[in-house]
């Protein structure tokens, strides 16, 4: 049985209020340290994640934002939002002015602003990524079964509320290649409607379908560390987990937009074994990029300092 390394939000939330009341070095010191126990393979991972993550490259003309770090001490809903970015943000002086846009973001903000999503393509140097929401979203699968033992069709389940989700739906309920459910029992069409199943049950297919919600298609981290393969568009809304650099027939299996193609690529790839296990190979490494602590810290250190570097006169 595959291992599911997801984090149990009970436990998240109890470290997350305690982070309130422990003592924090400087950022400084902290980044120091960090850099101290990594190789200089990973050092530059970090370098070159940060630089994507933050693409500041002069202080803004207009930077007024409502809040501080302070600020974070006191979350709202979405609250995980204000966990994440205060677990990081503690490091750093309590009356630093932050801008933030907290939720499924897909348009980039008036001013330099830490989000969880921002558009791939276009100008979105005001989009600063942060890992937010991440017991949900950064979930990893570890000793999935074999690919080939797995069933030649595609699973999908999820709530069908978007208009995309609705055409694939449309077009693909009642295919012989695929097992489709839809997991909300208001909106979408009730002729849809299965009941969810877990993870487990989705890793016995060779495909899982990847579609974008709100924002991002929040199994596709789970998926690419699995030993079944995304099959999806091309991505239009990127996370920290680089959706953006992410490249069909490497990473995952690619659709057209209008899902046209599917028959076509699901039937190349059952023919393809070979195919197959190359895409689950580069997911991999893709994945294990984020599996170190260490690394991940610093990422959100680095990338705060960098933003902050632009934004606040005192750092």
């Amino acid at each position: 049985m595959a291992n599911i390394n997801k984090q149990i939000k009970f436990f998240y939330y109890i470290k997350s209020y305690m982070m309130r009341f422990l003592p924090a070095s400087s950022y400084k010191r902290r980044i120091e340290k960090l850099e101290q126990n990594l190789t200089e393979a990973q050092l530059q991972n970090v370098s070159e994640r940060v630089s994507y993550y933050c693409k500041l490259s002069e202080k803004p003309q207009v930077f007024s934002p409502k809040y501080t770090i302070r600020d974070l001490k006191n979350p709202v809903t979405p609250k995980t939002y204000y966990h994440d970015t205060y677990e990081y943000g503690r490091f750093f002086p309590q009356s630093f002015p932050i801008s933030f846009v907290f939720g499924d973001v897909t348009e980039v903000p008036p001013i330099p602003s830490i989000v969880k999503s921002r558009p791939v393509s276009g100008e979105n140097e005001n989009s600063v990524l942060l890992k937010l929401d991440k017991a949900r979203h950064f979930v990893w699968i570890r000793n999935d079964r074999p690919f080939p033992g797995k069933k030649d069709m595609l699973i999908g389940r999820g709530a069908v509320f978007q208009q995309h989700r609705h055409e694939f739906y449309r077009k693909y309920f009642d295919h012989p290649l695929c097992d489709l459910g839809q997991i909300n029992t208001n909106g979408g069409n009730p002729e849809w409607t299965k009941k969810k199943i877990s993870i487990e049950d989705h890793l016995e297919y060779k495909f899982i379908l990847c579609l974008q919600g709100n924002d991002v298609a929040t199994n596709l981290k789970w998926v690419m560390s699995s030993n079944s393969i995304a099959v999806m568009p091309k991505p239009t809304v990127e996370t920290c987990f680089m959706e953006g650099k992410l490249e069909g027939g490497k990473h995952f299996i690619e659709l057209k937009a209008d899902y046209s193609d599917l028959d076509d690529q699901l039937n190349h790839y059952i023919s393809h074994p070979e195919d197959c296990l190359m895409i689950i190979e580069n997911a991999h490494q893709h994945c294990e990029q984020f599996f170190n602590r260490n690394v991940e810290d610093l990422c959100s250190l680095r990338v705060l300092e960098k933003y902050f570097s632009f934004t606040s006169p005192k750092a």
